[in-house]
């Protein structure tokens, strides 16, 4: 009985340092793509006092992010469309593309980033909507191939910016990031760790460039933003939707 259970033991024991390893193993991955990715895009990071290095852009793309059922934004978002509404009236660029989750007809983010962004003085004509930037790999990709963008200045938070840059630069836009101001947010760490699991998730999707959820026609970000919106003529995913 004691030789049986001594045998248990030492397979417990095989078992439990195998374990180990392979987690230790999987941690230093975690952190060593989260090194490389914010390495490899570091250069590309602006503050707003130094936003006029960059030049002119053929957009400010801003990051979707939780908006409220009456159409308010969440202190995140509201965050981002402050920085991209000041970069706006800064002269980056006259074209702002609001990137963020439509899926839904009862949950518009879209609509919302617009709507606060046409208060606070943006003219409706230059603000178009993305209203399938499910993602953060799918804002860049439909950026590219549904705006035909080729240079644009990304806003979101300072700990998202790494991972939209790396997108953007990975599928050959000429991105600048110029972060939102530093907050810290309710669940903050809980953020941050979903952060860094998300960029080596998307260190994979930059190998494998799979095609966004929905793409369709182009619309052109140096045409009419009209074409984007919801209420008329303007988006329809049924027709968007990839084979």
């Amino acid at each position: 009985m004691r030789k049986l259970w001594f045998g248990k033991w030492k397979w417990l024991k095989r078992i439990l340092i195998v374990g180990v390893g392979v987690g230790i193993l999987g941690l230093v991955m975690v952190l060593g793509l989260n090194w490389y990715m914010k390495t490899s895009v570091r250069d590309s990071l602006y503050s707003l006092e130094d936003s006029g290095e960059v030049g002119k852009v053929d957009c400010i793309l801003i990051l979707g992010a939780r908006a409220y059922s009456d159409g308010t934004p969440s202190l995140v978002l509201k965050d981002r469309l402050d920085r991209g509404i000041e970069l706006y009236k800064k002269g980056i660029s006259d074209r702002i593309l609001m990137s963020g989750d439509h899926g839904r007809e009862e949950y518009d983010e879209v609509r919302a980033m617009k709507q606060y962004a046409v208060e606070a003085g943006v003219p409706a004509e230059n603000i178009f909507m993305d209203h399938a930037g499910f993602s953060t790999y799918e804002s860049m990709y439909r950026a590219r191939d549904v705006f035909e963008v080729k240079s644009l200045v990304i806003v979101t938070q300072p700990y998202h910016s790494y991972r939209a840059l790396y997108d953007a630069r990975g599928l050959g836009l000429n991105a600048y990031g110029i972060p939102s101001k530093e907050t810290t947010y309710q669940g903050s760490w809980i953020l941050e760790c979903r952060e860094k699991l998300a960029r080596v998730k998307d260190f994979v999707w930059m190998i494998i460039k799979p095609e966004p959820t929905y793409l369709g026609e182009s619309i052109p970000i140096t045409g009419t933003a009209a074409a984007t919106d919801d209420e008329g003529e303007g988006w329809d995913q049924t027709e968007e939707k990839r084979e």
